[in-house]
């Protein structure tokens, strides 16, 4: 059996990331979703272990000085990190793992997991991108403030994904994400050690 590929997913608040790879998720088999530890307070209708597991400060920090993380970085005064032990196993059980983390934790990704794909999620514009933020409801405008001023600095990175997607039509997004996990699971290299294996 072929180890799993991990696609890792990034991009700035509000590019519509989470929307599109539910949509994706549940039209495809061989693919789980990697849930990311965050301290951020749970939003309405959260719940630990589905969109996050929720940690205290010092409880996530206890776990970093364990090495349980992938990866990890502060985002808007909270940290969010990866839980190194799941993605690791359900990749040796040969399942595709995707991941929707931070422009910061995604360099770090690139850095121990080289071969991993990633992908870039942009808006089609920085006034469509407030619009969304606005229409969540979710922020005060400080921290909207905050998440646009981060979205420039995060824009400045695309150029060093392997793909990227600009989500202008949830539809039309997700079938490129489709399309992208679809055309790496052919690549030669896996195919041919699946082939010497049977």
């Amino acid at each position: 059996m072929t180890d799993g590929k991990l696609f890792v997913v990034s991009g700035p608040s509000g590019a519509g990331k989470s929307t599109v790879i539910s949509a994706v998720m549940s039209g495809m088999s061989n693919l789980a979703f990697s849930v990311s530890a965050t301290t951020r307070e749970p939003r309405s209708g959260e719940e630990d272990g589905r969109e996050y597991y929720f940690k205290t400060k010092a409880e996530f920090e206890s776990l970093i000085e364990q090495g349980e993380f992938l990866e990890y970085a502060v985002y808007v005064d909270n940290y969010y990190g990866t839980p190194r032990a799941a993605v690791e196993n359900m990749l040796r059980q040969g399942v595709n793992v995707i991941l929707d983390i931070e422009v910061q934790g995604a360099r770090k990704i690139r850095e121990n997991a080289p071969e991993a794909v990633m992908i870039f999620f942009a808006p089609p514009s920085f006034m469509e991108l407030e619009r969304r933020l606005r229409d969540r409801g979710k922020d005060s405008d400080e921290k909207i403030k905050l998440r646009l001023q981060t979205a420039r600095m995060e824009l400045e990175f695309a150029k060093k994904y392997d793909y990227i997607i600009i989500n202008k039509d949830i539809q039309v997004a997700a079938d490129e994400l489709r399309s992208i996990i679809v055309a790496e699971s052919c690549r030669a290299k896996g195919r041919l050690i699946a082939l010497k294996e049977d």
